[in-house]
This record gives C-alpha cells, sequence and structure tokens, in this order.
C-alpha cells in the first residue's frame, strides 16, 4: 500500500457517491507498501451510523484484465468464511470503476493490527488460516498464471545487469547464479491451488493471536501450496537483522500441517523453494528500488535483507524443514 496519485476532496467525494455507502466524511492516505495508491475512507453509512473502507488505485504490476481474478477471489474467499475482506460492488454491481485512466475499488476494512514482531502463537494461526485460504479456493473458477515466478525474477535480475544491482548493493550481483538455479526448479508436479503468493506481517491484520484479515491480494495467482507456504515463512520467520527465530518457523510449519498436511514431495521441495522465494523478494524489491518515484510517499525496501534469507536457507534449509 501506498499513495502515487493525489485526489482532491472534491474528486473522491464524486467517487465515493457511486457507492451504496453513506457520503464521505473523511479520507487518509496510507503509506505502507509499494504498488497501489491506497485511502483510509470513512462514510456516513447507509444507516448514517457510519462505515470504514480501503480504497485501491492500481498503479503498478497490475494488468486491468487481472482485476476479475483479484477482486472475484475476494469475494469467494469471504463467502467461505476466511477472514479476507470483500469487494463493495458500486451502485450499478461494477467491483471496480475507472478513474481517468486508472481502475480504483472500495474494499471492506477489516479490524486488526499487523504484528511488527510476531510471536510463536501467532505464526502458528498464521500457518492456519493459510492452509484454510488454500482449502477454500479449491473450488474457485478462475485461474492466473504467477508473474512473479522464479523464471521472471531472474529476467528481470538479468535486464538490470551488474553495474545496476551493484549500484543499489556491492554484494547483490552475486544473487544471479542462484536466480538462475531457481528458475530452473520444475514445481508443476506439486499440489496447486489460488494462493496469496505475498503474505508479509503487514497484508495480515490480527487481534491478539486470531487473525482478522488478509490483505492485499493482488500478487495472487495460481500455483503451488508449498511456494505460499515458503513465501510465508520467509516473510515472517526472521528478525529485522535476518536472524532465523526457529519458534517462529516451527509454529508456522505446525499451524500451516493442523489443516493441511504437506504431502512427502511438498517436503522435500521446501528447502529450494524457499531460496527462490528468497529471490522472488531481492528480484521485486530491487524493481521497487530502482523505479519507485522520489516525491511518491513510500519507503523503499533494502533487497539485501532477502539476500541473508537466501543464505540461511541456503546453508540450514534440510533442517528448518525436516
Amino acid at each position: 500500500m501506498a499513495v502515487y496519485t493525489h485526489l482532491g476532496a472534491e474528486d473522491l467525494a464524486a467517487l465515493i457517491a457511486q457507492y451504496p455507502v453513506g457520503p464521505l466524511v473523511s479520507a487518509k492516505g496510507i503509506a505502507e507498501g509499494v504498488s497501489n495508491s491506497n485511502w483510509l475512507i470513512d462514510t456516513a453509512g447507509q444507516d448514517a451510523d457510519g462505515a470504514r473502507f480501503i480504497l485501491t488505485m492500481y498503479e503498478r504490476r497490475i494488468e486491468l484484465e487481472d482485476l476479475p481474478y483479484f477482486l472475484g477471489l475476494l469475494d469467494h474467499l469471504s463467502a467461505n468464511d476466511c477472514p479476507v475482506p470483500r469487494t463493495i460492488h458500486d451502485k450499478n454491481g461494477a467491483a471496480f470503476r475507472m478513474l481517468d485512466d486508472k481502475a480504483v475499488a472500495l474494499i471492506e476494512f477489516l479490524p486488526g493490527i499487523s504484528p511488527t514482531k510476531p510471536d510463536a502463537p501467532q505464526a502458528f494461526a498464521v500457518g492456519k488460516t493459510l492452509a484454510k485460504i488454500h482449502a477454500a479456493s479449491q473450488s474457485f473458477d478462475l485461474s492466473r498464471e504467477n508473474t512473479m515466478g522464479f523464471a521472471q525474477n531472474l529476467a528481470y535480475l538479468e535486464t538490470c545487469g551488474l553495474e545496476i544491482l551493484a549500484s543499489i548493493n556491492p554484494d547483490l550481483p552475486n544473487i544471479l547464479g542462484p536466480a538462475r538455479e531457481a528458475a530452473e526448479l520444475d514445481l508443476s508436479a506439486l499440489p496447486q491451488a489460488q494462493i496469496h503468493a505475498d503474505l508479509f506481517p503487514d497484508n495480515v491484520l490480527m487481534l491478539g493471536d486470531n487473525v482478522t484479515g488478509l490483505i492485499d491480494f493482488y500478487f495472487a495467482c495460481t500455483g503451488p501450496m508449498a511456494l505460499d507456504l515458503a513465501v510465508t515463512h520467509a516473510a515472517w520467520c526472521f528478525d529485522e537483522n535476518g536472524i532465523y527465530i526457529p519458534d517462529l518457523g516451527d509454529a508456522l510449519l505446525a499451524g500451516y500441517q493442523s489443516v493441511r498436511p504437506l504431502a512427502q514431495p511438498e517436503k522435500d521441495a521446501l528447502p529450494e523453494i524457499a531460496k527462490g522465494a528468497a529471490i522472488r523478494f531481492i528480484a521485486s524489491r530491487a524493481e521497487d528500488w530502482l523505479d519507485t518515484p522520489k516525491d511518491a510517499l513510500v519507503t523503499r525496501k533494502d533487497p539485501m535483507q532477502f539476500v541473508s534469507r537466501w543464505h540461511c536457507y541456503n546453508e540450514h534449509g534440510a533442517d528448518i524443514f525436516a
């Protein structure tokens, strides 16, 4: 989440008037994240008792033709009792609208706080919820290719080239060899579902140890469930210095398998998948580092944080996922 495009009060009020949510009361830009512009929206509500939503304007990486998948998946999971925000359809029944040349959508606001230093019970709850999402998504009738797959990660890093990567950090070009190895992985035989593919703590809302919402499904795609688990593991189970926290890793895996036990081929592949997941975020953070406008209300994220995760999985992955 972030703010790239600035909308005036009149524009926001006119836009919100197209939805059955009551008139706009207030709007506040949200600074976190890197891909879209987002606002916290308060309205009078249909019954004048107040209501709150998230307004998203799609800026980067998201193709218009993918929005029926993204927004439909939210509605499908919400209807299947998963803690996922539903899409608010406008007065004509549309899930999204066009504002000039950009698409916008109004999303249900869910209560909760994203943990900044997750503990083991929270990691267990997230693993359990992720498995429930995978189970519920089996009956969703749309699919989407993973546009941030390992081969695409390699292609982006190679396009940057050694000099540009080194401008971010002198050690970053060393990841090209591991990225080529990850691109050779064939995960097509592993069990598939609709996966979140970006489940960082800031995309999870919690009250205590209870998950109240999974948000930001704009990297969601059809893919191996083990990949989604590995991505979540890489995002949740390290401290701010890149040190692996075994209690979090064990709890996340246990929570997931309390709902959906992993098949043996998934267990065997997880160490290599986790290395690829780390490279996925090295590539995306490098792209964001290079492409984020200087005046955007966004904090750039360091790709080297995931280089250290790659080294951890490379050296200890077999033990971590045993």
